[in-house]
């Protein structure tokens, strides 16, 4: 069984966190996606959970916490995903958007509200939910508890959309919704949504740049255009950073005109 651990807490929280787990199922293997999410980033940590999530094997529990919210009235929730072909994913965190994208990446979902205070730790700290409440929670799953032992099914969840870029008028149009570690601007413009080939020029405001398949097909400090290894377009600089050249970031508007 697999347990994967998503947040914005940097190094030392995760311990602990692992460290309880461990003690309800020390058979787990917890493997982290990342701790370096962007402080408060729920956007950040939706776009990653997503693209990684569908990756691993089935059963799977996944514990995500970026949480400004925590301590307040919002809610903690467990979300039951199943694929097409049957398999099934489990992601337990903040009733705050974070989960919804990547927990319908793979299929039909079912959504719970974790009320049940036996699954927690004992003393519940106001400002660790990911330590007291989505670690346990996450590891008696793991162990074999039903999804529906945590708490009563809800439809009420808190959305969280990145939207789709859209053909207008000879352009797409799309959004940032996410900026990697290299600077490359990955946007909500779909692999599907473009039929670009290789040599292709385009102009993104006033600056001419060249679709491609990779990076490496062009110059050191080129501006590229390319569908990502997520499968969303993003704008890139070959060794470069293509947020500073384009200054873009998370949210700004993308218009790729042909």
């Amino acid at each position: 069984m697999v347990i994967t651990l998503l947040s914005d807490f940097g190094d030392v929280y995760p311990a602990s966190m692992k460290g309880v787990i461990l003690g309800i199922n020390s058979d787990v293997n917890i493997v982290d996606i990342t701790h370096s999410i962007p402080r408060y980033d729920i956007r950040a940590g939706a776009f990653i959970l997503m693209t990684t999530a569908k990756y691993f094997p089935s059963g799977t529990v996944h514990i995500a916490v970026v949480d400004p919210g925590v301590g307040t009235k919002r809610r903690e929730i467990a979300i039951k995903a199943v694929s097409h072909n049957g398999e099934i994913h489990y992601f337990i965190g903040p009733d705050n958007g974070l989960l919804i994208p990547a927990a319908k990446s793979i299929g039909t979902i079912e959504v719970y509200e974790i009320s049940n205070t036996n699954l927690f730790q004992k003393n519940i700290s106001c400002t660790f939910h990911g330590r007291d409440i989505f670690a346990p929670v996450g590891a008696h799953i793991s162990k074999g508890s039903r999804i529906e032992d945590a708490g009563g099914q809800i439809f009420d969840y808190k959305e969280l959309d990145f939207g789709k870029g859209k053909k207008v008028n000879g352009s797409i149009h799309g959004r940032v919704i996410y900026i990697d570690s290299f600077g490359n601007i990955i946007t909500n413009i779909s692999r599907e949504s473009v039929d670009f080939l290789p040599g292709d020029e385009l102009w993104v405001g006033k600056r001419r740049v060249i679709f491609g398949s990779s990076y490496g097909f062009f110059k050191e400090g080129d501006p590229l255009v390319l569908v990502g290894s997520h499968g969303f377009l993003e704008l890139a600089v070959n060794m470069g950073n293509a947020s500073k050249m384009f200054g873009r970031k998370q949210g700004d508007e993308v218009i790729i005109s042909i």
